[in-house]
């Protein structure tokens, strides 16, 4: 698990490392491709630097349900509780130290799969909402450059001279259009892969804690020895043939008595 979360974490700081060299690297041509649209281009960088911010801040507070768990692990029952995650399987724990139960056991992993699962949502939605920004964005330059088009083929007067000046300056909207719909859709996309990256690695961090817990816990489970259903179903049989018989008794008994 130590392995698992270190790497995870490191995975996250290179890559956020290597995003910001690369800006700084390229400054000159990102800040080309943010201004053809500074609006909405400037409201998917925002949230992009958003969403990895929250990607680090999820990712640290796996950090005390991770010492938890490694002192746990460790043999020391009364380590301090995990704030979020586990903290009602921590609870549960401490009331039963020694053993549980695989139905326990089942119930334990469902419920911390359950808050890891609520715990990706907010990832999930910024990176859905880049996607639909970056969609948002195409179809937006799509409109303003088919106007463009329209206009500028409705003013066009070739009997004119000087259409060909005209036409030039009448090529300033689609165009304007069109480089808003190509850098949205570069830009959305790259920020929801960039998203969808850190939150492989939080995902990854906490399936390591996850993996730990389930084959400890499988550890110290108890399992019954025999089976129930095998012990009980010949007492069953008995019954019946007992309750058989007393009923042909008593048919027996009601026929001689007519």
């Amino acid at each position: 698990m130590t392995n698992q979360f270190h790497r995870a974490l490191n995975r996250m700081a290179l890559f956020t490392a290597l995003l910001v060299a690369g800006l700084i690297l390229f400054y000159e041509p990102f800040l080309r491709v943010a201004s053809a649209n500074i609006l909405l281009n400037g409201i998917i960088i925002g949230t992009t630097i958003f969403g990895i911010g929250l990607c680090f801040v999820e990712m640290f507070r796996l950090l005390p349900e991770y010492k938890w768990a490694r002192a746990y692990f460790a043999g020391k029952k009364n380590a301090p509780l995990p704030p979020r995650l586990l903290r009602p399987v921590a609870l549960i724990l401490r009331a039963r130290p020694v053993r549980i139960s695989a139905s326990t056991l089942n119930g334990m992993l469902d419920m911390i799969l359950l808050r890891f699962e609520d715990s990706r949502e907010s990832v999930r939605y910024i990176t859905n909402t880049l996607i639909f920004l970056g969609l948002l964005g195409t179809f937006w330059g799509l409109i303003v450059t088919v106007g463009g088009f329209a206009d500028l083929i409705g003013a066009l007067d070739f009997a004119d001279e000087s259409v060909m000046q005209t036409m030039q300056a009448g090529l300033t909207r689609p165009l304007s259009g069109m480089a808003t719909a190509f850098t949205s859709s570069l830009m959305g996309l790259a920020g929801s892969l960039t998203i969808g990256f850190l939150g492989l690695q939080v995902q990854l961090a906490q399936n390591g804690i996850y993996r730990e817990l389930e084959d400890y816990l499988s550890a110290h489970t108890s399992v019954a020895a025999t089976d129930t259903v095998a012990t009980v179903l010949p007492q069953i049989n008995n019954a019946a043939n007992e309750l058989n018989k007393s009923v042909r008794e008593l048919r027996e008994t009601f026929s001689e008595l007519a």
